[in-house]
């Protein structure tokens, strides 16, 4: 796999559009709730340092993420993971998660690095880099991080919860915990698909 992972910057900006399509389409097949981006932003993104590139060694797109600060960098996520579906079943996601989270740590000494998703595999990657399941109380208390939502199908459910929980799954990573190597409690995929269905059922039909 000849593939290249780089901090994305203005050079990358011919990409954005087809970054953002990518993402849509993918959140459209698998039937999740997505917060869209314009192309504008992530050309912000990639303007202030803050997203990295996967690009094959033609230039064309492979896969794509990035970070987010909230309350004066004390919290920091990764948003818009995703690998082009050219570029699937490559275990690429894994290489351009590990490579954004390694960078953030140093972009953002002592940041907590949190996410929220419904997809198994993210939480995969996540409990593998050291995240552990917590409620939202313990993320971020940004209402701009949670008003990024808004364009969300699943939006209306954590509006309703008071933005306490949702279909989502909060994930954190804490510097100052030194998470053991392999994680204490291995993900089990089977375990969290029951899980995630179980939130479905209860969350959709209320």
């Amino acid at each position: 796999m000849n593939i290249s992972i780089v901090i994305a910057q203005e050079e990358h900006f011919k990409y954005a559009q087809i970054i953002c399509d990518t993402i849509e389409t993918s959140a459209l097949l698998r039937g999740t709730g997505i917060a869209k981006r314009t192309p504008e932003y992530v050309q912000k993104k990639m303007e202030n340092r803050d997203a990295v590139i996967a690009l094959d060694k033609n230039g064309d797109f492979a896969g794509f993420c990035y970070i987010e600060s909230w309350q004066h960098g004390k919290f920091v996520a990764h948003s818009g993971l995703i690998v082009h579906p050219d570029f699937r079943n490559l275990g690429l996601a894994k290489q351009i998660k590990t490579f954004v989270f390694n960078y953030s740590l140093k972009k953002y000494p002592g940041a907590k690095v949190f996410g929220i998703t419904t997809g198994l595999a993210v939480m995969k990657i996540n409990s593998d880099l050291g995240y552990k399941p917590v409620p939202f109380s313990e993320l971020t208390s940004d209402p701009t991080f949670w008003s990024g939502c808004k364009t969300c199908t699943n939006f209306e459910i954590l509006k309703s919860k008071d933005y306490k929980m949702c279909l989502c799954t909060g994930m954190l990573y804490d510097p100052a915990e030194k998470p053991k190597d392999p994680p204490k409690h291995p993900f089990n995929v089977r375990i969290w698909n029951r899980l995630k269905k179980i939130k479905q059922a209860l969350f959709l039909e209320s």
